[in-house]
C-alpha cells in the first residue's frame, strides 16, 4: 500500500507519548499487549503465524480478495475484520482492516454531512466505519498502523471523535477463524488506542486540509488520497515504553 501519495503540505502524524498518558490506560494497555503476545506465542510455537491462520483452507491468495472470504464478523459486537493485500509495498506482506458495523456503534453516532458525496455510503443498519488498518511483514507480525480514505474502505464517515468512542467497542469474541487470531486482534484494537485516536484525528485534518485545496471535489473519493496516516509500530518496543512510564 502506498504511503506517499501526497501531492499538497499536510500536518505532521507525532506517535503518542506514554508518560503523557494516565496510569489507568496504561494498565489496560499492558494487558491488552500480555494478551497480543500470549497470541502470538502460541502460534509461533507450533510453527504458525497470524496471516497463515487467516488463510488457511481459503485457496490461492489472490490481488485485493478479502480473507477469510466473507469476513469475521461477531453477531454480539458487530465488528468486523479481514485481511488482504495491495501487493505494491515491498515491506508489507498484506494488511488487515477493522470495522464497527451499526449495531455496535454508540447511540449519538451520525455521519459527517458532506454535502460533495459523489458515491453512495452505507446507511441505516448497513453503515460500517473503519478503526484501524494493521500492516503485516511477510513473517506475520504486525509492523505498522494506518488510516485511509473513505473510497478505500467503503465505510460510511464519522467524525473521528464518534470513531474513537467506538475503539473500545472493538471485540471478536468467538473461534472462528482463528481463535489466536481474533483475540490477537481484539487486544491490538487495545494495546494501540493512543496511535489509532492519533490517526483518526489526524485523518480528519488530512481530510480537511486536501477539501481546501481541491474545491468542489469529493475528497473521499479522490484516488489521489488513499492513506491518511501511518505510524509504523513494535509490540515490544511500545510495551518497553508502557511499563517505563508505568514504573
Amino acid at each position: 500500500m502506498n504511503k506517499k501519495n501526497f501531492d499538497i503540505p499536510l500536518p505532521t502524524l507525532t506517535p503518542p507519548d506514554p508518560a503523557q498518558l494516565p496510569s489507568r490506560e496504561i494498565a489496560v494497555m499492558l494487558t491488552a499487549g500480555t494478551e497480543v503476545r500470549t497470541s502470538m506465542r502460541a502460534l509461533e510455537r507450533i510453527g504458525l503465524n497470524l496471516v497463515g491462520e487467516v488463510l488457511k483452507d481459503q485457496g490461492d491468495f489472490i490481488e485485493l480478495e478479502h480473507y477469510p472470504k466473507d469476513d469475521v464478523f461477531d453477531d454480539e459486537t458487530h465488528s468486523q475484520y479481514y485481511y488482504h493485500t495491495h501487493r505494491n509495498d515491498a515491506d508489507e506482506h498484506g494488511h488487515f482492516h477493522t470495522f464497527l458495523r451499526a449495531g455496535g456503534m454508540p447511540e449519538s453516532a451520525r455521519p459527517l454531512d458532506y454535502p460533495l458525496t459523489s458515491e453512495p455510503w452505507p446507511q441505516g443498519d448497513d453503515a460500517i466505519g473503519h478503526l484501524v488498518g494493521i500492516s503485516m511483514d511477510a513473517w506475520g507480525r504486525p509492523i505498522g498502523l494506518f488510516a485511509a480514505n473513505r473510497w478505500v474502505t467503503g465505510e460510511t464517515w464519522y467524525p473521528a471523535e464518534t470513531m474513537i468512542e467506538m475503539l473500545p467497542r472493538f471485540a471478536i469474541g468467538h473461534a472462528w477463524p482463528s481463535w489466536p487470531v481474533n483475540r490477537w486482534i481484539s487486544a491490538m484494537v487495545r494495546l494501540f488506542q493512543p496511535h489509532i485516536r492519533a490517526l483518526l484525528t489526524h485523518r480528519d485534518v488530512v481530510i480537511s486540509t486536501w477539501q481546501q485545496a481541491h474545491p468542489g471535489m469529493d475528497v473521499f473519493e479522490d484516488r489521489n488520497l488513499e492513506l491518511t496516516g501511518y505510524l509504523p509500530i513494535s509490540v515490544d518496543e511500545w510495551m518497553a515504553s508502557l511499563e517505563q512510564a508505568s514504573a
